[in-house]
This record gives C-alpha cells, sequence and structure tokens, in this order.
C-alpha cells in the first residue's frame, strides 16, 4: 500500500475517520490501521472506539467497570476487552 501523502496529511484523515466511526465498516477500519501502522502513528485511545477482534465500531456495547478495570463487550462478536481504568 503505497502512499504520496505526508504524516501530517495522514493524522488529518484518521481523525477525521474516527469522527464518524459509527458509519463505518470492519473493512475500512482495517485499512485506516493498516495506513497508521505504514507511517508509525499511534492510534492512542481512538483504538478504543472498534472491537480488537473482529475490528467492528463499537455502536452500544455493553459496559462494565469493576476493580479498576473497564470490560467492553462487542455486540457483535461477544469478545470482552478490558482496560485498567487511570484513577
Amino acid at each position: 500500500m503505497k502512499s504520496n501523502l505526508s504524516k501530517k496529511e495522514i493524522q488529518i484523515k484518521i481523525l477525521e475517520f474516527f469522527k464518524d466511526i459509527k458509519n463505518q465498516t470492519p473493512k475500512e477500519v482495517k485499512k485506516i490501521k493498516k495506513l497508521a501502522m505504514s507511517k508509525n502513528i499511534s492510534l492512542g485511545g481512538l483504538r478504543k472506539k472498534f472491537c480488537k477482534k473482529c475490528l467492528t465500531p463499537y455502536k452500544s456495547p455493553k459496559i462494565r467497570i469493576k476493580n479498576k478495570i473497564k470490560s467492553v463487550v462487542c455486540e457483535e462478536c461477544d469478545y470482552v476487552a478490558r482496560w485498567k481504568l487511570k484513577l
């Protein structure tokens, strides 16, 4: 996947993509993720907006917080993503 865009332009493209993440398909999420990896751009907190396993954007996931751990259950594949909360 050759890209003639600069790193700054790609960062802007990624941010624009994540503004409307709920209307995206897993295929489009995969493309953006691959584009970010090609230019060594960290997605940071943006990666918490889609499922790690099936790449489906979260629309209304089940969220639970217990013992400083946030659990998010994907509505498509039932994968449970867990993150430590910084308090």
